[in-house]
């Protein structure tokens, strides 16, 4: 009996492998050093540029949305969403990033797949100037049904020291910017699917005129990258902190850069809110108050930010073309007490 008898394929894994030195090495940067397949990938920091450097590391997954990404034979996008994510995950803690690793494990090996999603990995790691050095490609029949895998990302940034942002400056009268985000980005998935598909039983293909798209393209909207947009922002230290909202939405993500003794005051009504939330949220005959926490609404990143900065950072954004908008402000708040609270209602007529 041969591996292949098992399900597993040396010569299709070849091919695979081929393919992924080819996306991964169009990403190396001068800290590369060697290439893809040795045992462990090697990158050499520039110290010239660090004077007290601290390397800031985070793990992610696309979660169930690889659900819809098979069922539409288009891999590329989540290949992107997982890099864009892991950035935005550092980028909170002012860290930009240096080297990106993947982990994609399938019951067999298709290369034209494997070869979808490193293009959409290497596209965004190229973007952002961050090397795809490595990773773990697995064949694991059985495990998994014909056409299907799972996808995790691994991330390391580095930021100064005194550049850290932790969230201990923030203080009462901050304001809140947030930057909208694409759609549901990669969070609410499963809730969306369940909706989507076995309530309103809808196909991938079917066109939905309340979103003005097929349901499928609506759902695989990537996941945007914010550094771009904030690098100048962050270097500068013009802000108090960063909560990329992503799994819990708002009051699950804001709350975790906020010191005690203060909270969020959120004006609900300062932005507006795409419609795919709001066709989600009458499939569902979804609350607020639930949207809030399985969502992001729209929001895809807020900003803390000082009274005397704020002019500057909105100058900025502009200069890089990004929309933002005012919802709030922090307040002073009280141990036990909400750490997030909100005015007015979520536009969702």
């Amino acid at each position: 009996m041969k591996y292949a008898d098992a399900g597993v394929n040396i010569a299709v894994a070849d091919d695979a492998k081929q393919r992924i030195r080819h996306h991964a090495s169009r990403t190396f940067t001068p800290g590369v050093l060697g290439g893809i397949g040795s045992f462990g990938a090697l990158f050499a920091l520039d110290r010239k540029k660090w004077r007290e450097p601290v390397l800031v590391s985070s793990a992610d997954g696309v979660g169930t949305k690889l659900k819809i990404a098979m069922a539409m034979g288009v891999h590329s996008t989540v290949g992107a969403d997982l890099v864009n994510h892991c950035i935005n995950d550092i980028l909170v803690q002012g860290a930009v990033p240096l080297f990106f690793l993947d982990y994609l494990a399938m019951g067999k090996l298709e290369p034209q797949v494997v070869e979808q999603l490193l293009e959409g990995m290497s596209r965004s790691c190229r973007k952002a100037g961050c090397a795809l050095i490595g990773g773990e490609t697995a064949e694991m029949p059985g495990f998994y049904p014909p056409g299907e895998y799972d996808l995790a990302g691994f991330i390391v940034g580095v930021v100064e020291r005194k550049k850290l942002l932790t969230g201990k400056c923030v203080q009462p009268g901050d304001a809140l910017i947030a930057l909208p985000s694409a759609g549901l980005h990669t969070n609410g998935y499963s809730l969306a699917r369940k909706l989507v598909f076995e309530v309103a039983k809808l196909k991938s293909d079917t066109y939905v005129a309340d979103v003005g798209n097929k349901i499928g393209a609506e759902l695989l909207k990537p996941h945007l990258c914010y550094a771009p947009a904030l690098k100048n922002i962050v270097a500068r230290g013009w802000i108090s902190a960063l909560a990329h909202i992503t799994g819990g939405g708002i009051p699950g993500n804001l709350p975790r850069v906020l010191p005690s003794g203060v909270k969020a005051e959120i004006d609900l009504a300062s932005w507006p809110v795409p419609s795919i939330f709001k066709y989600l949220a009458r499939l569902g005959k979804i609350d607020a108050g639930e949207l809030l926490k399985s969502f992001n609404m729209g929001v895809g990143m807020i900003l803390v930010v000082p009274p005397k900065k704020v002019k500057s950072v909105e100058a900025d954004l502009k200069k890089h073309r990004e929309k933002f908008f005012r919802i709030g402000r922090i307040e002073r708040g009280e141990s036990g007490k909400a750490r997030v609270s909100y005015s007015g209602s979520l536009n969702l007529g």
